[in-house]
């Protein structure tokens, strides 16, 4: 065995998944398990669907359901009018592009309920940034949850409703 090899390089070997598909956005993305991502996903034509306080506590309940999240962990995520983030960190085993499907789905389904209306909420997409060892993952939280700040929505992070971090 090479003289750098290590337990942890097997696991990134055995969890690493390259996804298929030639959208842009796919184009080599890599589900790497005990990875932190910030995920970015826009709903379908940016509509401010979650202007609407039901349909946002509804998706928002979706982001802290566990079962939906199995071995991953969102360490941090925020709900804007037409789009939401999150920091997730793979678990193992698990693929993003499925925890992602997930999440949107189950978020989408009890939205569309709220809002009594029925086809995609979400764009089919999203962006997502596998984070670097040297990134400061609460750095990178406290960047998620100010979003509302930074577009205007409330004067204190504390007046905004759908967000959470581990670490608050």
């Amino acid at each position: 065995m090479p003289a750098n090899f290590s337990r942890r390089m097997l696991m990134d070997e055995r969890c690493s998944y390259k996804t298929q598909g030639n959208a842009a956005l796919r184009r080599g993305r890599a589900s790497i398990c005990n990875t932190a991502y910030l995920i970015t996903t826009t709903t379908q034509n940016r509509k401010p669907l979650f202007t609407h306080f039901p349909a946002a506590c509804s998706a928002a309940r979706c982001f802290e359901d566990a079962t939906l999240l199995r071995n991953s962990r969102i360490l941090a995520w925020v709900l804007m009018p037409d789009h939401a983030h999150w920091l997730l960190q793979l678990g193992e085993a698990d693929n993003l592009g499925e925890v992602m499907g997930r999440l949107k789905s189950a978020s989408s389904r009890y939205a569309n309920r709220a809002l009594n209306r029925a086809g995609p909420l979400w764009s089919k997409a999203f962006h997502d940034h596998a984070l670097r060892e040297e990134e400061d993952l609460q750095a990178v939280a406290r960047y998620i949850v100010a979003n509302p700040l930074r577009a205007g929505l409330v004067s204190r992070i504390g007046d905004y409703p759908f967000w959470n971090a581990v670490w608050l």
